[in-house]
């Protein structure tokens, strides 16, 4: 069980954006964001902060307890991103409104977690309008 101490850390850590599509808790209301484990519990995954990250609703949905996926590109097994051990710039690069994996990990991020569903993308165009993206 994480305690509240620590789900505030992470969430003042992150500065309340998801640490996947980068997307800031302010534009989805009424839907708080998780803290999620990047290594799933069933994986032995701890409770402790190097193992957390703030994840918006669809991203958390969408990676489960994921470790991998098969890169869209090259059809390799491909582990996904990991906002502890991973630099975001790196892996990702934004476009207009839309995120692209420039590395293998970022394009199978991007595929499993949909990054670029129609509703984010309408999120973010918001939030491009009063210069909160990217």
């Amino acid at each position: 069980m994480i305690d509240a101490a620590t789900k505030l850390r992470v969430r003042q850590r992150a500065g309340d954006r998801c640490e996947y599509c980068r997307l800031t808790q302010d534009y989805e209301l009424g839907r708080r964001f998780h803290i999620e484990h990047v290594i799933a519990k069933q994986h032995r995954g701890l409770d402790d902060l190097g193992n957390l990250a703030l994840s918006c609703r669809i991203c958390n949905a969408h990676k489960g307890t994921n470790l991998t996926s098969i890169d869209p590109d090259t059809n390799v097994l491909t582990r996904l991103y990991h906002p502890r051990k991973d630099r975001w710039e790196e892996h990702f690069i934004v476009d207009g409104v839309r995120i692209l994996g420039v590395t293998a990990i970022g394009r199978t991020t991007v595929w499993l977690l949909e990054m670029n569903l129609e509703s984010r993308l309408e999120l973010r165009s918001l939030m491009q309008e009063d210069g909160e993206w990217p």
